[in-house]
């Protein structure tokens, strides 16, 4: 691979104004806050930057990642090599269009975009308040919660592939199932997407998304680093429910552990180790398939 000092220099040559950090702690970009240094992290800022940095990164045979909020990322111990991407809070913008729908950008947080649509008296987003993820993540892994789920409200997603091109995908063309999209299984990033959503009063839809805040505060564990759900939904139950039924709630490996207060939840006691959590999540699916036959998937991303 190019050494990075090459790409450093000839990407501020080429985007001069664009934010790089050398040596960057994902820790402080992981809700989990754990992780290692990335070699070196990016910032765009507009869609042509990041289009400019994909394209300088594969000519130079750099390997890179995409990060969002962070908020369902395992990153490892040892760092990150080559160039990470964060889009948070860098692919910003919203708008109303026609027809009851809004454009909301990658970078733009899920419970953001939910306001704006309260704002607008549009309905079906109220599921996202609580979810602290970026749009982008959340359409690439079909997020949901309270019973909603980006797919039954997605029109359409902008993507930009690694040369730097841009294409529209349909819901259909998402391929969008539990926890997972289209997009799971190529290079594309999300750049913006759409959503077809209801008229309704302000006033009610700003008090079913403090309902649902009110649940997430009582039964969450809100107060310690988590990446959310740690394990997908199982066919035949609940992974809560299992974990619960196994004993295992309080489990702990070194700092890692699963949650007292709501056992779907593995959280930092902290200075947890990437190393302690992916054993903390191996052991439980374990255990849990002992006891259940059931076999629990992680619905955190491992790096």
């Amino acid at each position: 691979m190019t050494e990075l000092t090459e790409f450093q220099k000839k990407i501020t040559g080429l985007l001069p104004n664009l934010e790089l950090r050398l040596n960057e702690p994902m820790a402080k970009h992981t809700s989990l806050r754990i992780g290692g240094e990335a070699e070196i992290m990016a910032f765009p800022e507009t869609e042509e930057e990041l289009a400019e940095l994909l394209k300088l990164s594969a000519l130079l045979d750099c390997k890179c990642a995409i990060l969002g909020a962070g908020t369902n990322v395992l990153a490892p111990d040892e760092g990150v090599s080559g160039l990470v991407i964060c889009l948070k809070d860098a692919l910003t913008g919203m708008e109303a269009l026609p027809e009851n729908r809004i454009r909301v950008m990658a970078g733009v947080t899920m419970s953001r975009a939910a306001v704006f649509a309260a704002n607008l008296g549009l309905s079906g987003l109220e599921f996202a308040h609580g979810i602290p993820g970026t749009i982008g993540g959340g359409v690439y892994m079909n997020a949901g919660a309270y019973g909603g789920e980006i797919c039954q409200i997605c029109h359409r997603v902008q993507v930009m592939d690694r040369q730097g091109n841009t294409r529209w995908l349909s819901n259909a063309e998402m391929e969008f199932s539990y926890r997972r999209s289209v997009l799971e299984t190529s290079d594309d990033i999300v750049i913006c997407a759409e959503f077809n959503l209801t008229p309704a009063q302000p006033e009610e839809i700003k008090a079913r998304m403090k309902e649902l805040i009110g649940k997430r505060s009582t039964f969450q564990p809100l107060d310690l680093p988590s990446a959310g759900s740690a394990f997908k939904r199982p066919k035949g139950g609940y992974a809560a429910a299992l974990i619960d039924q196994a004993g295992l709630k309080g489990f702990r490996v070194g700092n890692a552990g699963i949650s007292e207060k709501h056992a779907g939840f593995a959280v930092n006691l902290g200075g947890a180790t990437a190393k302690d959590m992916r054993q903390l999540l191996q052991t439980v699916s374990d255990r849990v398939f002992e006891q259940s036959g059931i076999r629990l998937e992680p619905e955190i991303r491992i790096w």
